[in-house]
C-alpha cells in the first residue's frame, strides 16, 4: 500500500508544488493522477522515487516511510518502483532485447535469467518478434512498449507512468493502455499521471484530481470529471 500523509513540497524559491496531500493506494490498484499542467502530478511521482524530497509529511510504502530512507537505500527503493516516462529514453545503439536486459544487467543477474526474463516480458508487451530491432526501426507505440518492458522486467510491485501516452495518437495510446491493463491484472500497482480524458473516462478506475498542488477530488471508481 502507498500512503501519503500530510505531504508538502516547497521549493527554495518559495513555490509550493504540493500542499497537504493525503491519500491511499491499495496494492494492485490502478490510480490515475489528473489535473492541468503544473498541478503537481509529476512532483508526486518524483517524491515516490526520491528524485525529490518532501518538505513535510510522510510517504509510506508497505509501512516503510520512504522519506526517512538514507541515500544509500534509494537504489533499493527504485528496484521496487519502476517508472515509464513520456519520452521513451531508449538506448539507440542497443537492440530491443538489450534495452530491456540492461535493467537486469545492472542488478547483476545471470545471462540465463536475463534471457528468460526479457523474453517473457517482451511477450507480455507483444514485442518478442522485435527483440533484435533497434529503436530507430520501431514506431512510437512500439518504443513506448519497450520502455514499459524495461520498467517491468525486474517484476517491481509498483509501476509509475508519467504521461505515457502523451506523444501518441489515440489508437496507439489505447494499445499502450491495453498493455498496462494486462500488467495491472498480474498484480502490479499502477499510478499514472495523464491528461487523457477519454482514457480515464473509459477505464473508470481510481482517480485523484489535483489543482494548484492540492487534491480536489479522490474518487475510488470514476472518470475524469466525475462528482464525488
Amino acid at each position: 500500500m502507498i500512503i501519503f500523509e500530510n505531504v508538502f513540497k516547497e521549493y527554495r524559491n518559495g513555490s509550493l508544488a504540493l500542499s497537504n496531500i493525503n491519500f491511499e493506494v491499495e496494492n494492485g490498484d490502478f490510480l490515475f493522477l489528473v489535473g492541468s499542467s503544473g498541478a503537481g502530478k509529476s512532483t508526486m511521482i518524483k517524491l515516490l522515487i526520491r528524485e525529490e524530497d518532501v518538505t513535510r509529511g510522510k510517504i509510506l510504502i508497505d509501512d516503510v516511510d520512504i522519506t526517512k530512507l538514507p541515500k544509500r537505500k534509494i537504489p533499493e527503493l527504485r528496484r521496487d518502483i519502476s517508472v515509464v516516462f513520456q519520452d521513451h529514453r531508449l538506448l539507440n545503439k542497443k537492440t530491443v532485447f538489450e534495452n530491456v536486459a540492461y535493467a537486469l544487467e545492472i542488478q547483476g543477474e545471470s545471462k540465463k535469467e536475463i534471457k528468460k526474463s526479457v523474453e517473457e516480458t517482451l511477450d507480455i508487451v507483444g514485442l518478442l518478434d522485435k527483440k533484435n530491432c533497434y529503436p530507430e526501426e520501431l514506431s512510437g507505440g512500439e518504443s513506448q512498449r519497450v520502455s514499459i518492458a524495461r520498467a517491468i522486467v525486474n517484476k517491481a510491485p509498483i509501476l509509475l507512468c508519467d504521461e505515457p501516452t502523451g506523444n501518441l495518437d489515440q489508437d496507439t495510446a489505447w494499445e499502450i493502455m491495453k498493455t498496462l491493463i494486462k500488467i495491472n491484472e498480474r498484480g502490479t500497482t499502477i499510478v499514472m499521471a495523464t491528461h487523457a480524458v477519454d482514457i480515464v473516462d473509459k477505464m473508470q478506475r481510481h482517480v485523484i484530481t489535483l489543482s494548484d498542488g492540492k487534491i480536489i477530488k479522490d474518487i475510488k471508481r470514476g472518470g475524469y470529471y466525475e462528482e464525488d
